[in-house]
């Protein structure tokens, strides 16, 4: 049995910070290894006739830059000699943003588009096959507009007259296969799990239980299927094909007693409302609520079942007076208290009593009422396209005379009246009288400012605009308005932008550079090891294992942030495993002369720890300060390497100072003592 030589306290701290050590490499190895550890739990699977099933873990792939994935790297020069100095970083910032924007249209996994220098623009794009269009699209000025609204609808070109028909033939064909199937017998809810194409596709078409009230257009058409019946034709509507089966049908049951059944009425009602109700601005009456009383009470002693829905057409002030006051059916919990006791207490054929609810004066016809009948239905929905679906948003804009070549400037500031940021916009002379013309025809409209024809902002006019001046308001922080003051300032300063380097990066070079990268690395470690033990044996093996989880922790750390790998990258991580080394190093260097001066070996192991510190800090701390003014003032490549050697160096400081020591204090104890040959070579 070992002995320690540490206290119980100390002891028991020990093996508690050694089993979260423990967890938290088994979750960076499931991070790292995600792929190993579903083959191997699916292989246990198989073995054990699906006895053993093992949890399955998200894998988490490694984000590659230009020069392992392939790619483009394009270097612009931007043309400043039209911007003012103090303008000129506002519009670099700018033409990055909009650049970025056109990058994600190419679906790029981690691009990278920076400013580099006063006037340059680096943008790396990996995996683009495409060169030429990327270059075409990041290429083109950026274009700022004011648009109102319109009515016009442009027609479709003939490829996106083409594009529709050819879609909507093949959905068509598509449902027509799957009806066959239906009429075959096939499984309804296993077809509506393989073809359907809305919502309910993963519960195999269940619509649940809908009522006629709930969902009228289902119901008109399945409520004369037998249970157990489907549709033995298509369905056609304006958004698809459509095929039901009814499953059964059943008399809903009240929810607060099952004896009973669960109604629903048919009514009509006449409404009069008066100043004094909420939301008295939308009734149509300005009266009083004694003359609206007055006058509801004259309508009571008229009306009859038959004249009521010329009178409600006549009388009633709600939006069912077109329809003569019909409210079709409805359940109990729709209508207000007052209205839906009123209406579900009466007699089928009755007017009743005068009803006051928060909308005003009531007189309710009630002309039937029945049991609510449920039906469960399955549905299959194949979908087609139409011209809306083609044509653009901006279809319902149309432009203005004012653009951004008459912005003179965007500027961040605050509402003097609540502290909110907001954008000031200041046009030129000209463009102040294109904006004051734009918005005194739309007053009461929006008017939509576009970037690359993308809607940034669609504020509605309250009045003419006089003066030059305009401020785009919004639910957005400080750097959301600064974010939007830039795009405006791209557009508004155009800054012309020219190709100045080209460079294409084969996916091959990367795949050799990474093997190689690998191949070194794994190389380096086992030599690294090697030295370790030999130099310090036990302790040396205790610091290969921190090392171990060194590496571990640091890739997973890649993954999940994520960190974007290239070769510099690669490089600072195998750099880094050198730094982490070094510290442990130093710990030893210092652990074997406390030996040496004769000191029992817990406070030799203390103290070696409190005297290499100060070394172990000032080193990595003069790296980190190196990295992060490489990472500050640097382009791409030495800007890789610089971060992923700043990661790599604060996680090595954890493991050469917290996992080494802890894993030394867990296994030292007497019998090391009594073993002086498992101790550092003196």
């Amino acid at each position: 049995m070992i002995k320690s030589l540490f206290s119980k306290a100390e002891r028991s701290k020990v093996i508690r910070i050694f089993l979260i050590v423990l967890i938290v490499l088994i979750f960076s190895l499931l991070v790292v290894g995600g792929s190993y550890y579903n083959r191997g739990a699916e292989w246990l699977s198989n073995k054990t006739n699906h006895v053993v099933n093992l949890p399955k873990t998200k894998e988490i792939p490694f984000h590659l830059g230009l020069d392992l994935r392939g790619g483009i790297h394009l270097i612009y020069e931007a043309d400043l000699s039209q911007v003012a100095s103090a303008d000129r970083l506002n519009a670099m910032e700018g033409a990055r943003d909009v650049i970025e924007r056109r990058v994600n249209v190419f679906g790029v996994s981690e691009p990278l588009v920076q400013i580099s220098g006063d006037s340059q623009l680096i943008v790396e794009l990996a995996g683009i096959e495409d060169t030429n269009e990327a270059i075409k699209m990041i290429g083109e000025t950026p274009l700022l507009e004011f648009k109102e609204e319109g009515s016009e609808k442009r027609e479709l070109t003939e490829e996106e007259k083409n594009q529709l028909a050819s879609y909507n033939a093949e959905a068509e064909k598509k449902a027509e296969e799957v009806l066959g199937k239906v009429l075959s017998n096939g499984d309804f809810a296993a077809l509506a799990k393989e073809y359907s194409q809305d919502a309910t596709k993963d519960n195999g078409g269940d619509l649940g239980w809908i009522t006629e009230s709930s969902d009228p257009e289902t119901v008109k058409v399945i409520k004369d299927y037998k249970n157990g019946e489907f549709s033995k034709d298509l369905i056609k509507k304006t958004n698809g094909f459509e095929l039901f089966k009814l499953e059964g049908t059943r008399i809903k049951a009240n929810p607060f007693n099952d004896q009973e059944k669960e109604k629903e009425v048919k009514a009509s009602h006449i409404l009069i409302c008066h100043n004094e109700i909420e939301n008295a601005d939308s009734c149509k009456n300005n009266i009083s609520k004694d003359e609206a009383y007055k006058k509801i009470k004259e309508l009571k002693d008229r009306a009859t079942p038959k004249n009521f829905s010329e009178l409600a057409k006549k009388n009633s002030t709600d939006s069912s007076s077109q329809s003569g006051g019909d409210l079709g059916w409805f359940g109990k919990d729709v209508m207000v208290k007052p209205f839906s006791d009123t209406v579900f207490s009466q007699q089928v054929g009755t007017i009743s009593y005068i009803v006051e609810t928060k909308f005003g004066y009531h007189l309710i016809y009630k002309e039937a009422e029945r049991e609510i009948k449920e039906y469960n239905v399955r549905k299959i929905y194949i979908p087609i396209i139409t011209e809306d679906d083609i044509l653009e948003q901006q279809q319902n804009w149309k432009n203005t005379e004012l653009t951004g070549k008459n912005l003179k400037r965007a500027v961040v500031q605050f509402n003097p009246n609540d502290n909110l940021p907001e954008v000031g916009l200041e046009f030129d002379e000209e463009g102040a009288e294109m904006f004051a013309n734009v918005t005194e025809r739309n007053v009461g409209k929006q008017v939509a400012i576009f970037l690359d024809n993308y809607t940034i902002s669609a504020p509605r006019v309250n009045e003419r605009i006089t003066g030059g001046r305009a401020v785009i308001s919004g639910n957005f922080g400080v750097q959301e308005a600064k974010l939007l003051a830039q795009r405006l300032n791209a557009g508004a300063l155009p800054v012309p932008i020219n190709l100045a380097s080209q460079q294409v990066v084969e996916a091959s070079l990367g795949t050799e550079s990474l093997k190689a990268s690998l191949k070194a690395g794994m190389i380096g470690f086992i030599l690294v090891a090697l030295f370790m033990i030999l130099f310090y044996r036990f302790f040396g093996a205790l610091a290969v294992f921190s090392l171990f989880i060194y590496g571990v922790v640091v890739l997973a750390v890649f993954k999940l942030l994520p960190v974007t790998l290239s070769l510099s990258g690669l490089a600072g991580f195998i750099f880094s495993i050198g730094i982490a080394v070094d510290a442990n190093v130093l710990i030893f260097e210092r652990l074997k002369e406390e030996l040496a001066a004769g000191k029992p070996l817990d406070i030799a192991i203390r103290t070696s720890f409190e005297r290499a510190w100060p070394s172990i800090r000032d080193g990595n701390l003069s790296t980190l300060l190196t990295c992060l003014i490489l990472i500050w003032f640097s382009a791409s490549v030495i800007k890789g390497f610089a971060i992923v050697l700043g990661f790599g160096i604060l996680v090595s400081l954890v493991t050469s100072i917290f996992v080494t020591r802890n894993l030394i204090n867990l296994f030292s104890g007497s019998w090391l003592e009594k073993r002086k040959w498992l101790l550092c070579n003196k």
